[in-house]
Formats: C-alpha cells, structure tokens, sequence
C-alpha cells in the first residue's frame, strides 16, 4: 500500500472510562500499517476526566491532538471540528465508544486507495429481536428517502473514510443544522458502502438520548426536503375542492326551490371549522419550523467553539 497521512477523527463525550482502552485498541491497529497517522480527539464538553485523560494521552504521543469545545454543541458540531482541523491524505472519523471496530481500517484505507473519495460503513442487522431504536431508525430512513432528493444509505453511521478533496469539499459547505449522513451523499462523490457488525461498547452507556436522536431526525428532515410545505398546500387544495363540493350542493337546494330543507348545520359547520383549522395550524407549524431555522443560519454563528487545543499554530499564509 502506498504510504499516506492519515487523520483519524473520534469524538467524546464523557467517555473517561473507555477512552485509554480505545486508544490501545487503535495503537494495536495502525501499528501494522505503512502509514503515517495523526489522532483527533475532540472533547465536545465532558464534564468528567475525559479531557485530563486525552490530555494525558497527548503528552505520551505526539500523534494524539487535542480539541476541547467550550460546551457541550453536539456529536455533529464535535465531528465538524475535527474535519475542519484533521490534516491528512485520508480522514477517518468513528465514534470512540468501541462499536466501530477499528480493525476495518486497513480495508477502508485500501479502498480509498483504489479510487473512492468516500467509504461509508453501514452496519448490518445483528439479529437481535426487536427494539424501539431499531424501528425508529427504519422508519427514519424510509421516511428521508421518500422525501429527500439525496439517497441516505440505512444503517449507516458515522464511521467513514473520505479523501482529501471530499474532506475540502464538505468543508465548504457551512450550515449551522448538519446532518452529515446526508450532506456527504449529496456532495456526489464516488464511494462505496463496507458492511460492517457493530461491537459492543466498551463501557457506559450511550450518549444518544431520544431527544437528541429526534433533533438530528428533524434537521435532516427540515433540512433536505420542503415536503412538508408541500403537504400542506396539497391538504389546503383538498380543503378547498371539498368547500367547492358543498357549495354546489348548497346552491342545489336553492336551485330547485328547496332551500326550506337544509338543516342548521351546526355539527357539520364545525367539523369544517375544526378540520381547517387544525390544518392551517399544521401549515403554520412547519412554515416556523423553516422561518427558525432560516433565522440560525442567517445569524452565522459557528457551529462550534474551541476552548483549548495542542495543535500548532499556523501562520496567517497558512
């Protein structure tokens, strides 16, 4: 294999007890292979040991390069800024938590190798029974790739290598919502899916509450498709060619001379009043959905903030 510089990217969030562990496990790794590596821990506001513990790792390995967030912005802003700062032929980016396994890098590097600019690895069904993230997840991927233009690939994670002028590309593409599962596919560059069985965490538990897991659905979802403006419209012209039906109906009575039969009406008026304005409150609803979101993007705010790094520091020309 051709020697290359590579730029692994992990980000953390209160990962002090497994954080050694995987560093080893990834020191075991890349030891047998002709590379240069360079390692981008980016703290995303632990409020254990984490940071202490990198810092550690740091001074006892050149390699490792330490970025500390000033808060806690997000596993998406943490990834963000090791991309931005990772420097390196290939960039690698995967969770710290030991379910990306990091004895498929050698795979993922040689495809890389061969031509694609990204290696995207999708985990496979591992065959346990069903629980409630695995029918969310499903049903996520079905409903963004019935509504979105750009084909997101079920199962897939944040473990991918890219190349450097992917990397540069997305680098370019600064909105403050990312969903980075879609926004990689979107650029179109060429790449190929690695199946991969996701491990068992080496410690704790997942950071990924459900909140936290619906707020990323929401931002791909408001952020790769106007589908539910559009649903709104197409309800509002159904709503509309239902009131055009009752008044035909209406002026039928008055027409032939039997407007001495309709009812009051009360029940029926009501139905109609509650059924349209329920929709125009749905409608309303997504049009602030977008409005806000339009409203943090115009402010261009970063999407994150350092508060300590070890890396150098470069010259303006740089």
């Amino acid at each position: 294999m051709k020697k290359m510089r590579i730029a692994i990217v992990v980000p953390l969030y209160n990962e002090a007890g497994i954080v050694e562990q995987f560093h080893r496990r990834l020191l075991a790794v890349v030891a047998n292979l002709p590379h240069t590596f360079a390692f981008y821990y980016v703290d995303d506001g632990s409020t254990d040991a984490t940071a202490e513990i990198l810092a550690r790792l740091a001074q006892e390995d050149a390699r490792v390069h330490l970025l500390l967030l000033s808060r806690n912005f997000g596993h998406q802003a943490a990834l963000t800024a090791g991309l931005d700062h990772a420097e390196g032929d290939i960039v690698v980016t995967m969770d710290g938590d030991g379910q990306h396994p990091p004895e498929m890098l050698p795979e993922m590097l040689a495809l890389v190798l061969q031509g694609y600019d990204v290696v995207q690895a999708v985990h496979v069904d591992d065959g346990q029974s069903f629980s409630f993230k695995k029918a969310t997840s499903a049903a996520f991927y079905r409903l963004i790739n019935l509504i979105s233009g750009t084909r997101i690939e079920p199962g897939g994670s944040d473990f991918r290598a890219m190349s450097r002028q992917a990397v540069d590309a997305l680098k370019t593409m600064p909105e403050y919502h990312r969903f980075l599962r879609g926004m990689i596919p979107w650029m179109g560059y060429r790449s190929v899916i690695l199946p991969y069985r996701p491990l068992e965490r080496l410690g704790g538990k997942s950071k990924y509450s459900f909140g936290k897991m619906l707020k990323l659905a929401m931002d791909a979802i408001f952020s790769f498709s106007l589908i539910p403006l559009y649903i709104g419209v197409s309800l509002g012209g159904v709503m509309l060619c239902l009131a055009l039906l009752e008044m035909i109906y209406v002026l039928s009575f008055w027409l032939t001379g039997r407007q001495a039969s309709l009812a009051p009406g009360w029940s029926s008026l009501m139905f109609v009043i509650l059924i349209v304005g329920g929709m125009l409150m749905v409608l309303l609803g997504f049009i602030g959905i977008y409005v806000g979101y339009i409203f943090q993007e115009v402010k261009r705010r970063p999407v994150y903030l350092l508060k300590k790094s070890n890396l150098p520091e470069k010259s303006p020309h740089e």
